[in-house]
């Protein structure tokens, strides 16, 4: 369903003082815009995405890749999402749900920029050191053998490479990136480095010609809207990478509005990509509804469509990459900025924000004090847009006082006398003029209600031809579980949940020597965790299922919650931990590796029992804390063993 609105514009005559600012051409152009895009990844930020139901599922993709238009997708090699190599003799360039993504934005949009960026590397590439550049070569092949997957197996072209995520760059390992793209027929690949800070990259590429032939982009994270003059005497394209991450109402939006604009203004930035793309991901782990929208329920079909998704629409729906900003941009008098751009073929798209200060903090860096107020504006169109006689009009307003925002709604055209127009802003509002006339504010009914994960939950992975990788509503939080089938096993366990890494990946976010997959609600107190487990490890293998399970993300490690192990060795563990070092109650088990064990882990108030095959093995436990959190299952080390008939009752 698509609908407008149409209302009055505030206008403001010649006998209101007005601050004039041109628009104009003839002085030259400014920089080229590449784009305005999201980031999946970083933390499996779409895990629960394909989880949705139809049609919720597509209304969810139109609102990122249609309605918002986002033309920049970065997909972050995830040290929690499946690489396409697991081992060093491995291909599989189907895991995980990261090419279904790409593929629908493809789809949406023909043109979307594409970008792999390696937040983590499997532990072969970096032969047991945390550490990917002391064996570049291994390291290149495996992020281009990435690339050709992706064209070969996908249809998909990848655009841009990155070298590793907010970590060091190795000056040797990106002259080498480039030469095993060119050798591999990817010139047209380009490198963008080194998505951390501005320096010491800049200071790299101005004094290593080599290296600087090699890099095409320099990117830099949460770089505040400011850049360095050492990045801008590289003649560069300067990018904020990874923008944004803050939580996605109000305020978060007139973030985004505030650094949409003011990373061009301030910093000569062309392309602004947030962290992340869509938050589809258990809110309650870290940085829950950093998106530009939330589907974070695939249980109800509820979805959000924040605020962001239409302050992106204010620039995306009315130009393109490959448009220029014009040199005639800048801040407002009384505070805000504007920025414009044009096709050079005569299109004119104007966006204006009035993002106060407290209503446009963004997560980091901190915002200096800066004052705005209502003020009005008077825009003088020279050179080609002089003979301009009509702008449509778009507008948001966050309107903190009443509480009735509106966002992206469409206004009376503006006819254009003599060349000029004059505006009354108010604060924390954000305008879009133009040219264009294609806009539209694209809606759907609204979506199922919102409601808690399912009390009673069960799943025996009984998929013979999954159409993903991994089991709906798992979030790996280290190590990968994916379906398996157990070819070896002629009874109930044929299909199966496996946690399939060996060896710990080289990453900077977390090193828990553990596996750990969460599910459910993080509000679940009372309950009873029931799976068959199966170990693949002799003597020093061992598993586990938890409750109240209280982190993930980076803070994995300091986890806490019950966990009920058993191990190869015959023995069993209750910790108040993922890490161990707090038992509540240890024995024998007799579980061995190579067979199924059936456990069964009881919570309720401040005690916790066990069963082992349907026999009590262990009974009231002293649970120290936490009071809820997620349901879980995982490993002792980074091991092959696998999960069946996994069941939740909440009480």
């Amino acid at each position: 369903m698509i609908y407008k609105l149409s209302f009055a514009i505030a206008l403001c005559f010649d006998i209101c003082i007005a601050e004039s600012y041109v628009l104009d051409d003839k002085v030259g152009l400014g920089r080229t815009f590449d784009g305005i895009g999201g980031l999946s990844g970083g933390g499996a930020t779409s895990r629960l995405l394909v989880n949705y139901a139809e049609p919720y599922r597509s209304q969810i993709l139109d609102y990122l890749f249609k309605v918002a238009a986002t033309t920049v997708y970065i997909l972050m090699l995830d040290g929690t999402e499946p690489s396409h190599m697991h081992y060093e003799n491995d291909e599989n360039f189907f895991r995980g749900y990261e090419w279904w993504l790409m593929r629908e934005a493809k789809k949406r949009n023909p043109n979307i920029t594409l970008i792999g960026l390696p937040w983590a590397f499997p532990g072969w590439v970096g032969h047991g050191k945390n550490w990917p550049y002391d064996f570049p070569d291994i390291t290149a092949s495996y992020v281009v053998s990435w690339i050709l997957g992706a064209e070969q197996y996908h249809d998909l072209n990848i655009d841009y490479v990155g070298i590793w995520n907010e970590r060091n760059f190795d000056s040797k390992y990106i002259k080498l990136l480039r030469y095993t793209l060119d050798k591999s027929g990817l010139e047209r690949v380009r490198i963008i480095a080194s998505d951390n800070l501005w320096q010491p990259i800049t200071y790299s590429l101005c004094v290593d010609q080599e290296l600087a032939e090699a890099v095409d982009v320099i990117g830099a994270h949460y770089p505040g809207t400011t850049t360095v003059i050492e990045a801008l005497k590289t003649q560069k394209k300067l990018w904020s990478s990874e923008d944004y991450s803050t939580f996605n109402d109000e305020v978060g939006g007139g973030c985004w509005a505030r650094i949409l604009n003011q990373n061009y203004v301030n910093g000569l930035m062309t392309a602004t990509i947030s962290w992340n793309l869509v938050a589809s991901y258990y809110e309650d782990l870290p940085f829950g509804r950093d998106g530009l929208m939330t589907a974070e329920e695939p249980w109800t079909g509820n979805y959000v469509v924040e605020s962001p998704i239409w302050i992106t629409a204010h620039t995306t729906q009315f130009s393109q990459p490959g448009w220029s900003y014009l040199q005639t941009v800048g801040h407002l008098v009384h505070g805000g900025s504007y920025v414009a751009l044009t096709d050079s073929k005569g299109n004119l798209t104007v966006v204006i924000e009035t993002m106060t200060h407290d209503h446009s903090v963004c997560i980091r860096p901190p915002l200096l004090p800066f004052n705005v107020t209502a003020q009005n504006v008077t825009f003088q169109l020279k050179g080609s847009f002089a003979s301009i006689k009509e702008l449509q009009v778009w507008q948001s307003k966050f309107d903190f006082k009443t509480k009735k925002p509106f966002f992206f709604k469409k206004l009376s055209p503006l006819k254009i006398y003599d060349g000029s127009f004059t505006l009354s802003l108010d604060v924390d509002e954000v305008y879009t003029l133009t040219t264009i006339s294609t806009g539209q504010k694209g809606t759907y009914p609204d979506p199922p209600a919102s409601g808690p994960f399912p009390k009673v939950y069960f799943d025996d992975f009984n998929v013979a031809n999954p159409s993903f990788s991994e089991a709906p509503d798992f979030a790996d939080q280290t190590g990968v579980f994916e379906y398996y089938i157990n070819l070896t096993d002629p009874g109930p366990h044929v299909f199966t949940l496996r946690q399939v890494v060996t060896q710990m990946p080289v990453t900077w976010a977390t090193d828990a020597d553990q596996t750990i997959s969460v599910i459910g609600d993080y509000k679940w107190q009372n309950l009873t965790v029931m799976c068959d487990v199966f170990m693949e490890t002799v003597k020093t293998g061992g598993v586990f299922i938890a409750a109240r399970v209280d982190k993930g993300g980076q803070s994995v490690r300091s986890a806490k919650g019950v966990f009920f192990w058993v191990f190869a060795d015959g023995s069993y563990k209750v910790t108040n931990d993922l890490v161990g070092k707090t038992v509540l109650a240890e024995g024998l088990s007799g579980t061995r590796a190579y067979g199924w064990h059936t456990l069964t882990l009881t919570v309720e108030g401040e005690y916790a029992t066990g069963l082992l095959n349907g026999y009590p093995l262990w009974k009231d436990a002293v649970v120290l804390g936490p009071k809820n959190g997620w349901a879980a299952i995982g490993t002792h080390s980074f091991e092959l063993a696998q999960f069946d008939n996994f069941a939740v009752e909440v009480k």
